[in-house]
């Protein structure tokens, strides 16, 4: 599991941008697209509304809002606070709805996915081009362990000295859901909202599916990904990496403390919630093709659109 924003592995095809929203005509309202950053990463919002500038002025400041919850970067967040501290009393209920994923998917996959992560994360930042010494890995493997978190509406408790959590792997596809949720209760009914993962209400112009083409780190143009009204994520184990040759990847293996080993470039997943899409995405980049499917076998919403 990661610890960083990924790259982004998602771009909207340059198909129509526009769409169809409640009570106007595609062929009176000229689409709008939101351009900007969102969870440290690249992001659009894709509308066709008469009030599209309100209407995106209230998704941004729902991003924002869940930035204060769910970011590394700001020390005033709800998780920063509470690896700071190891303890976070009256945890938003957007917190603990990420846990109760969390919970679900790191039981299915076997351990594989584990928001603990953050402190192995640290050691192989801290060590850049030299491996981590054994000792030292070792040290910070006794802090990794969702299991271990305690968690409910009162408090959220990390009860080892050290541990710290990050919630990269699927705090932002759930940024994704709450923003199309949002529009969807403003009346909205044909959408596409990239927060670094992607949920997409209806279909795009014309009444088609919306094309989504996944960047392959290789540099191959891969065959765009049909997406109606649903989620999609992505992961590459060496997305972003430790090392000048770009062999140690920022996915770490919570069983074993070590980069990601297997071939894989890029994993997308459908499903419908772009939370459960990236928790699963980044538990297989551990897997082999097997494990892949016995995971998802579990999940019967959620299916593999993409291995390479």
């Amino acid at each position: 599991m990661h610890a960083l924003p990924r790259r982004r592995f998602l771009q909207i095809s340059a198909a129509a941008l526009a769409g169809t929203a409640s009570g106007a005509s595609a062929r009176t309202v000229a689409p709008v697209q939101w351009r900007g950053v969102a969870m440290g990463a690249g992001a659009t919002i894709t509308l066709a509304h008469p009030d599209a500038e309100a209407l995106i002025a209230k998704a941004l400041a729902e991003i924002a809002r869940l930035e204060r919850i769910f970011s590394l970067h700001d020390a005033g967040s709800a998780v920063a606070r509470l690896n700071a501290t190891g303890r976070l009393e009256s945890p938003p209920f957007e917190l603990l709805e990420c846990f109760a994923l969390c919970t679900a998917v790191h039981a299915a996959s076997g351990g594989r996915f584990d928001p603990t992560v953050q402190p192995l994360w640290q050691l192989y930042a801290e060590s850049a081009e030299q491996a981590p010494a054994p000792g030292a890995l070792a040290e910070r493997l006794a802090l990794v362990g969702w299991q271990a978190v305690q968690f409910d509406a009162e408090a959220v408790h990390l009860p080892r000295p050290g541990m710290a959590l990050t919630l990269n792997g699927v705090a932002q596809g759930y940024v994704a859901d709450r923003v199309a949720a949002l529009l969807r209760a403003e009346g909205l009914s044909d959408v596409l909202v990239n927060t670094g993962e992607i949920h997409a209400l209806g279909v795009a112009p014309g009444g088609q599916d919306w094309q989504i083409r996944p960047d392959d780190r290789g540099g191959k143009t891969l065959a765009p990904i049909s997406l109606r009204e649903g989620a999609l994520a992505s992961s590459a184990p060496r997305g972003t990496t430790f090392d000048a040759a770009e062999q140690v990847g920022h996915i770490l293996d919570p069983l074993s403390g070590l980069p990601a080993r297997t071939p894989w470039q890029l994993i997308s997943v459908a499903a419908p919630q772009a939370a459960l899409a990236d928790a699963l995405s980044t538990a297989m980049c551990l897997m082999e093709r097997a494990e892949m499917a016995a995971l998802l076998g579990k999940f019967p919403s959620a299916r593999l659109v993409h291995l390479s």
